[in-house]
C-alpha cells in the first residue's frame, strides 16, 4: 500500500466518524435549536432582514475607512467563498452519490443553516478585536476564546481552518476550473493553473481591502449570470418540474434497500451527502464566513447577522436549487458521470454546445472568487495562531498561490474527501460554541428589536 493510499484509508475512517449520524445530528440539530430559540427568525423576520440586506445592497454604499470594509463587501467576500464549486460540482456529486433525495436534505441544511450563520456572525461581531491600525479581526477562534474562555478549543478551530483553506478553498476549486476550461476550450490544465495562481497572488497580497474590492464586483455578476442561465433552462423544461419535485421527495424518504443492503440505507445516503454538500456549499456551521463579516465596519451585530441569512438563502435555496433542477430535468444523473462533467452535460442538453461553455465561465467565476475568500480565512486563522507574524503570513500567501497550480494539474479526486473531513473538524468546535453562547445571540437579538420599537 502506497503512502497516499494509507492516508486515504485513515481519512476514510475519520470521515465516517466526522460525517456519521452524530455529526449530522450536531449540524442539523444546532440549526434547529437556534431556529427555535430565535423564533424562526429566517421566516418570522423575513421582511426586516430582507430590507436590511437586499434593500441596502441596491442603495449606494458609503465610503469605508482605510482598514475595514462595508457590510456589503463583507457579504460579497463571504459569498465569494461560499458560492463556488459546491454550488455546481458539489450538487452534482450529492445527486450522483445520494440520489435525487439528497436535494431535499440540502434544503433542510440550508433552511436551518440560515439561523446558524446568523448566530455565527452576531457572535463574530460581539467578540471581535481591533488592532493598532483600527482593523477588525474576528471569527470562531475569538468568540471561543473570549466567550467560552476555552483558548485550547479556539486553537483547534484555527488550526483546522488554516489547513482546510488549502483543500475546500484552493485545490478543489482550482481543479474544477482547470477541468472545465480544458473540456470546453482545450486549455491545458497547467496553463490555467499558472495564470490563475498569478491572479490570485496579485489579489491576496493586497489583503482584505483588495479582496473585497474584487469580490464586490465579481460576486453579483456571477450570481446573476448563472441564475438567469439556469432559469432559462427551467422555463424551457417547465412541464418536467412537477415530476422532478416528486422525485426529490419520494427519494428523500425512500426505505428501499440499495444493492441488497439494509432497509433505509437510501435515506441515510441521501441525508449524508445532501447535508454534507449543503454545508460544503453554504458553509453554515463551519465558522468560515463570520471571519469575513467580522471585518465589516458595521457596528450592529444583528444587522450584519441578517446578511448571513441572506447569504444562505441565495447560495443554497436559489443557486444550488437551480443546479439541482437543471440536472434532474435533463435526466442525465442516472449515468456514470458526476461533478462538473454532469453539470456541463445537463446544461448542454438544453443549450447545445454552448452549455459546456456557459458552465465553464460560471465555474471560473465561482471557483476563482472562492479561492480569494478562503485565502483570507486561512490567513486569519494562521494569524491567530502566530500572533499575525508578517513573515509567516507572506509565506502562507505564496504557498497558497502556488498550490493553485498543483490543484489545476488534476488527479486530485481524493481532495474532495479530505476537504469533507476538514470541514467537519472545523465545524465541531464552532457548533459547540454556537450552542453554549446562544444566550448571547438571543440577548443581542432581543435588544435590537426592542430598540427598533
Amino acid at each position: 500500500m502506497g503512502f497516499l493510499d494509507q492516508i486515504m484509508e485513515w481519512n476514510d475512517a475519520l470521515n465516517s466518524l466526522v460525517w456519521g449520524p452524530p455529526m449530522l445530528f450536531l449540524i442539523v440539530g444546532s440549526g434547529i435549536f437556534l431556529t427555535l430559540i430565535l423564533k424562526f427568525i429566517q421566516v418570522s423576520r423575513f421582511k426586516i432582514w430582507w430590507k436590511e440586506t437586499f434593500g441596502q445592497i441596491i442603495k449606494k454604499q458609503d465610503k469605508v475607512d482605510d482598514h475595514n470594509i462595508s457590510p456589503f463587501q463583507a457579504l460579497t467576500t463571504a459569498m465569494a467563498s461560499t458560492v463556488g464549486t459546491g454550488n455546481i460540482a458539489g450538487v452534482a456529486t450529492a445527486i450522483f452519490l445520494g440520489g435525487p433525495g439528497a436535494i431535499f436534505w440540502m434544503w433542510v441544511s440550508g433552511f436551518f443553516g440560515m439561523a446558524t450563520k446568523y448566530a455565527e456572525i452576531v457572535l463574530a461581531l460581539k467578540f471581535r478585536i481591533q488592532d493598532e491600525k483600527g482593523a477588525y479581526h474576528g471569527g470562531p477562534m475569538y468568540y471561543i476564546e473570549k466567550g467560552l474562555k476555552m483558548k485550547w478549543l479556539a486553537v483547534i478551530f484555527a488550526f483546522f481552518g488554516a489547513i482546510a483553506a488549502f483543500g475546500i478553498g484552493n485545490l478543489v476549486q482550482a481543479n474544477a476550473v482547470a477541468g472545465a476550461l480544458n473540456r470546453s476550450f482545450g486549455i491545458p490544465n497547467i496553463a490555467t493553473g499558472i495564470v490563475l495562481a498569478a491572479l490570485v497572488g496579485i489579489v491576496i497580497i493586497g489583503g482584505i481591502k483588495r479582496i473585497a474590492n474584487v469580490t464586490e464586483k465579481l460576486v453579483p455578476f456571477m450570481a446573476v449570470f448563472y441564475i438567469i442561465g439556469g432559469l432559462i433552462i427551467l422555463i424551457m423544461n417547465i412541464t418536467r418540474i412537477p415530476a422532478v419535485f416528486g422525485l426529490i421527495f419520494s427519494n428523500a424518504f425512500s426505505f428501499q434497500s440499495v444493492g441488497g443492503g439494509i432497509m433505509g440505507y437510501a435515506i441515510m445516503r441521501a441525508m449524508r451527502f445532501g447535508i454534507a454538500r449543503g454545508v460544503f456549499s453554504n458553509e453554515a456551521g463551519l465558522g468560515s464566513a463570520p471571519i469575513a463579516h467580522a471585518a465589516s465596519r458595521n457596528q450592529s451585530p444583528v444587522t450584519q447577522g441578517f446578511y448571513g441569512i441572506f447569504e444562505v438563502f441565495v447560495d443554497t435555496l436559489i443557486i444550488c436549487n437551480i443546479t439541482a433542477l437543471v440536472i434532474l430535468v435533463s435526466g442525465l444523473y442516472t449515468g456514470n458521470v458526476s461533478g462538473i462533467i454532469l453539470v456541463q452535460d445537463s446544461f448542454s442538453n438544453s443549450f447545445g454546445a454552448f452549455g459546456g461553455v456557459f458552465v465553464a465561465i460560471a465555474i471560473l467565476s465561482f471557483a476563482g472568487s472562492t479561492i480569494l475568500g478562503w485565502s483570507y480565512y486561512g490567513m486569519q486563522c494562521l494569524g491567530y495562531l502566530t500572533k499575525k507574524n508578517p513573515g509567516v503570513e507572506l509565506g502562507y500567501k505564496i504557498l497558497f498561490s502556488l498550490l493553485v497550480i498543483v490543484g489545476a494539474i488534476g488527479g486530485l479526486t481524493w481532495v474532495w474527501d479530505v476537504a469533507d473531513t476538514l470541514n467537519g473538524l472545523m465545524a465541531i468546535p464552532n457548533l459547540i460554541a454556537l450552542v453554549l453562547l446562544s444566550k448571547v445571540v438571543i440577548e443581542a437579538t432581543k435588544q435590537y428589536f426592542a430598540d427598533k420599537k
